[in-house]
């Protein structure tokens, strides 16, 4: 989500701000969000059970073994797997930095409209508070509102987006940032260790520095929700995303092969964490990025906050050479810059395509 421009957006209506008007009045929903033909036939599995992974028993020399397969399986196969949050604190994060992240974004989200469009998006950018990827007049728009913001390297922070109220959240959010960065190069490391690339390094080198972005979202509630998108689905041009769920209400649904949504109830106080399209690059198919969504309430906001990483700038992304032999020299995906694939991404969303993976495929 980060290093690449992303093109002109089109100003929209406000969603939070919208909702608390027409959720009062006996109106439809408008047009522009109706998405009926992409909810009204899909198919719903409540309850997913996915799968949980132990970062404690996973940096544990007696455990790690056992663990580190159970990580390969969940990466093989949905692309999303969870860590509870007690083994989250096993590994460092306190629970007074999720907390204050949480209490922040939350107050964020509450402040006057007024004051959350001081840190609007600037034209053709993605930074900031607004609404991603809308690029006509006539296309279907999410039933959500978000704060995108790049954290990682610092020199790359503008902080102009980043919001002065509450005047906690700057310090709260670089905290949470620092945790998550250290969650994430744990299990690169460890994913290293799963594909059979030695050294870890050889993996790590891609993320030097530890690119880092958050985007959080506000999914205001919809008496027509089965009629809305609150995000249209997607996989994700980043290498690894920890969702954090800030309130208690869920909307993530991921895509099964055989087309049905998987409707994903968290561990409470966990990430769940997505496996993203440079990873299934990088790891020449071993690994897979997986389509997802997210609906909306019909009666409660919904909040999250998704910590994006991905590679340096400058990298090249490629199947690994070692993972390439292993496949007896079939590379299955093209290698590009990064840059050009970050370009590719947003030239995808333009054409109102959901993937632009086909392309990197031999």
């Amino acid at each position: 989500m980060a290093h690449a421009k992303a093109g002109a957006f089109l100003p929209v209506p406000n969603v939070q701000e919208l909702a608390q008007t027409w959720n009062r009045s006996g109106e439809q929903v408008p047009d522009r969000y109706v998405r009926t033909e992409e909810t009204g036939s899909d198919e719903v599995v409540a309850g997913c059970a996915i799968p949980v992974v132990d970062l404690s028993r996973l940096l544990d020399s007696r455990s790690s073994a056992e663990e580190l397969a159970n990580l390969g399986a969940a990466c093989r196969h949905l692309g999303f797997f969870q860590i509870a949050y007690m083994q989250l604190i096993n590994h460092g994060v306190p629970d007074e930095v999720i907390q204050d992240v949480k209490k922040d974004i939350t107050a964020f989200f509450n402040l006057p409209l007024e004051a959350k469009r001081l840190h609007a998006q600037a034209p053709g950018g993605l930074e900031g508070y607004g609404q991603s990827f809308v690029f006509s007049e006539t296309q279907k728009l999410d039933w959500a509102d978000m704060i995108y913001l790049m954290i990682t390297p610092k020199e790359e922070r503008d902080l102009r987006f980043w919001p002065a109220r509450p005047p906690s959240f700057r310090g709260s959010l670089d905290r949470y940032a620092a945790e998550a960065a250290r969650v994430a190069a744990s299990l690169l490391r460890s994913m290293a260790a799963d594909l059979g690339v030695e050294p870890p390094e050889r993996l790590m080198e891609a993320f030097r520095g530890q690119p880092q972005s958050m985007r959080a979202t506000y999914y205001p509630p919809c008496r027509q929700a089965g009629d809305v998108l609150g995000l249209s689905p997607h996989t994700d041009a980043t290498a690894l995303a920890l969702l954090l769920h800030v309130n208690g209400v869920q909307g993530l649904q991921i895509r099964r092969d055989d087309g049905r949504w998987l409707a994903v109830d968290p561990i409470d106080g966990a990430f769940v964490v997505s496996i993203g399209d440079i990873m299934e690059i990088l790891s020449n198919g071993r690994y897979r990025s997986v389509e997802h969504r997210a609906v909306v309430h019909p009666d409660k906001d919904r909040i999250s906050a998704t910590m994006f990483h991905q590679p340096c700038s400058d990298t090249t992304v490629g199947p690994l050479p070692e993972l390439v032999k292993k496949d007896g020299g079939r590379a299955r995906y093209k290698s590009v810059a990064y840059m050009d694939f970050m370009k590719s991404f947003f030239a995808s969303k333009l054409d109102g395509r959901r993937s632009h993976m086909d392309a990197m495929r031999i």
